[in-house]
């Protein structure tokens, strides 16, 4: 016979007070990196297996600002939290909710949300790590924009108060109100517009709007041509390089690879969705570089079009293991793109209508597994770079609401309560954590700053 609810929150308190026990509050306030760590050669790891052009493109890319860096660089971040005290109170992490990975997407009803849409790192951890990923990232994109210390402390604050109150109000709610809570931004305008002075309402509303053009069709004017006959993608390497251009034993394996694409990823699908996804055909490929600390793993767009010419055009993003796996135990995955799919299911309030997975055999038959999307869909994000002490402040409470709601659907949402408890004092310690990752961040991006220079990595600025 199964617990009754009663008896399952009470448990699910002892929990919490269990684990207040053995990782007190204060104890967040701490940075625990690893005596001699050395960021570089964390980051070349990752760059082992890359695209070995690319790589240089993701170095200059981090190099732009400290923000840019601590971007790409989660892998060092999972180094520095994997010793430090824990909750064990495990969520399914997004694994680098920086404040960049939050923003507009549309779900499959044509309705706007804001949530994460960041998840290469998903993993099952202690909660703080999401947490802590985010403060710091807002420390460190405040310093960029010539915040003041007291205003940098405002945001921070705002962010890890609006965390912990709304995994308490979670605590309060049923599971399925839980998991139906949505922030959808259309209804939400009129908050914001409350919430932010004139100037900063205007370009969050322009963003808004700019985001609703960001679809296949928009794609498709920017990033194919109708040169030489049918609708082909266009070529700038070496940030899109079409596949028509790369070596032809190359052009052989993908050719192979994306006939087993259309196969395996289609089954990966709900059966629903299959029956749309086999009304468009397949016509081109690309390479494509993305992101920041992407950039350099395996990235294909795919230019589906129907019978009427209406396009489609899907991501493929090669998935390899999330930097925490080496820090915290969970699941063995046979497919690392559903492992992606799957966090991001279970975190999203609504996933993307084509989110999907699949494996193949690729050059020097290395097996790679990749995750497939829309490659764009209504997305927006917020220009982080150039907001004001008002408009972070906002953002920062949205991307903490949005972040407990996450946790509170995969996590023990009574249990975390219980531990963060009804005064400010994780607030503080892990506010204190921002700031002191914040300085080892500066040093770290200028540790790899000095690697460009001395020649130990090659990096390629402005693309």
């Amino acid at each position: 016979m199964t617990t009754p609810a009663s008896g399952r929150r009470e448990e699910s308190g002892r929990l919490g007070l269990e684990a207040l026990a053995a990782a007190p509050l204060a104890s967040h306030a701490d940075l625990h990196s690893p005596p001699g760590q050395d960021p570089v050669a964390i980051l070349e790891a990752q760059s082992a297996d890359r695209v070995p052009e690319l790589v240089p493109i993701r170095y200059g890319r981090m190099l732009a600002s400290p923000f840019a860096f601590y971007r790409g660089a989660a892998a060092l971040m999972a180094d520095d939290l994997g010793g430090a005290p824990r909750s064990g109170l495990t969520v399914q992490l997004c694994g680098d909710a920086h404040v960049s990975n939050f923003g507009l997407f549309a779900t499959p009803e044509r309705r706007q949300l804001f949530d994460l849409n960041d998840f290469d790192e998903t993993w099952p951890g202690p909660f703080e790590w999401d947490v802590k990923r985010l403060a710091a990232s807002l420390e460190i994109a405040g310093r960029a924009n010539g915040l003041k210390r007291k205003q940098r402390e405002r945001v921070v604050g705002t962010a890890l108060s609006s965390y912990r109150q709304t995994v308490h109000i979670f605590a309060g709610q049923s599971a399925l109100e839980v998991w139906y809570a949505r922030a959808e931004l259309q209804p939400g305008l009129p908050e914001l517009k409350k919430l932010l002075p004139k100037a900063a309402f205007a370009s969050t509303e322009a963003m808004v709007a700019k985001s609703r053009s960001r679809d296949s069709l928009q794609a498709l004017a920017k990033l194919t041509t109708t040169s030489g006959g049918g609708r082909r993608f266009i070529s700038d390497p070496p940030l899109i390089v079409p596949l028509r251009e790369l070596r032809p034993d190359v052009v052989e394996q993908v050719n192979d690879w994306s006939d087993r694409l259309i196969g395996s990823y289609r089954e990966s699908l709900e059966a629903d969705r299959r029956e749309l996804f086999d009304s468009f055909e397949l016509v081109d490929l690309a390479r494509k570089a993305v992101g920041v600390g992407s950039v350099g793993t395996r990235a294909w767009v795919l230019l589906f079009l129907d019978d009427t010419g209406s396009p489609l055009i899907l991501q493929a993003k090669e998935a390899v293991d999330s930097v925490l796996a080496p820090y915290a135990p969970g699941p063995v995955w046979e497919n690392q793109g559903q492992r992606v799919v799957e966090g991001q299911r279970l975190m999203q309030a609504s996933s993307d209508l084509f989110l999907g997975w699949q494996r193949t055999e690729g050059d020097g038959g290395i097996v790679r597994d990749y995750y497939v999307r829309q490659f764009r869909d209504w997305k927006g994000s917020f220009d982080v770079d150039r907001s004001d002490v008002h408009t972070l402040d906002v953002l920062a409470s949205v991307c903490a609401w949005t972040l407990a709601r996450a946790h509170a659907r995969s996590g023990d949402r009574v249990a975390i309560a219980t531990y963060l408890g009804e005064t400010d004092e994780f607030d503080r310690a892990v506010a204190a954590f921002a700031t002191a990752y914040a300085d080892k961040s500066e040093r770290d991006h200028a540790a790899l700053l000095e690697a460009s220079r001395s020649g130990r990595v090659e990096a390629t600025p402005g693309l």
